[in-house]
């Protein structure tokens, strides 16, 4: 799986703690950091999420304070779904249901290994397309496409 992740000033810890552990992922087949010191969170979120519509990531992850910001951001990205996740049972939900590519994460909000518990999981999470929820993800990406 080839992989973004950014974070600005705010998220940089947990960012490098994650980013630590996903080089040493034999999942992780590409991991790419687009993370800069005076990149503010709209332009990471924007980048990365932007890597992942285009085809060239299969997913990102991204760290600010608290993982909204960032989620709000790479949601503007069209044809992209990100999801703050901070617990298990809101991580699977954000794969298996609604098929999001892209996680956030708050560095005030979730400690290292903790957010590592997560990501591990998260890497083998896949959306079911036979659920309930895939028709209303379709209804998500018709909407999004003006239809």
């Amino acid at each position: 799986m080839k992989l973004v992740i950014a974070a600005p000033a705010n998220g940089v810890e947990l960012k490098n703690a994650l980013k630590t552990h996903l080089q040493h992922d034999p999942r992780v087949t590409g991991l790419v950091d687009l993370s800069s010191p005076d990149g503010t969170y709209p332009q990471l979120s924007f980048a990365a999420a932007q890597e992942v519509a285009a085809g060239r990531a299969d997913r990102a992850i991204l760290i600010c304070g608290t993982g909204v910001g960032t989620a709000i951001a790479a949601n503007k990205v069209r044809g992209i779904r990100a999801a703050t996740a901070h617990d298990l049972l809101t991580l699977r939900g954000s794969v298996e249901n609604y098929n999001a590519q892209v996680l956030c994460m708050g560095q005030n909000v979730i400690a290292a290994p903790a957010a590592w518990a997560l990501v591990n999981i998260w890497l083998d999470l896949r959306h079911d397309t036979s659920s309930g929820y895939a028709p209303k993800v379709g209804e998500i990406e018709a909407f999004e496409r003006g239809v």
